[in-house]
């Protein structure tokens, strides 16, 4: 079972993802990143909230992120970090 901030992560990260994705196509992404387009729609939408590293490392190649901004990206807010302490 994942815990509650596992999931939160996870739809933050496809937040990123979907907004750094921009205009291109979800398709565009996928091929590039050489992963299905349903997972990359899967990861965006929260519903793959741990993805495999290699496949978060692709998709963050094909749209010029680096991990290293993507992990500051997918880090919660102070208030997300007050709120899950509570």
């Amino acid at each position: 079972m994942l815990t509650a901030e596992e999931r939160a992560r996870g739809c933050r990260l496809g937040a990123v993802l979907r907004q750094v994705r921009g205009g291109r196509s979800m398709v565009e992404v996928a091929s590039v990143a050489g992963v299905p387009v349903e997972t990359l729609r899967k990861i965006e939408a929260g519903r793959v909230p741990t993805p495999a590293f290699f496949t978060v490392a692709a998709i963050a190649a094909a749209l010029d992120l680096s991990l290293a901004d993507l992990a500051v990206r997918v880090e919660p807010s102070a208030g997300e970090r007050v709120r899950a302490s509570a």
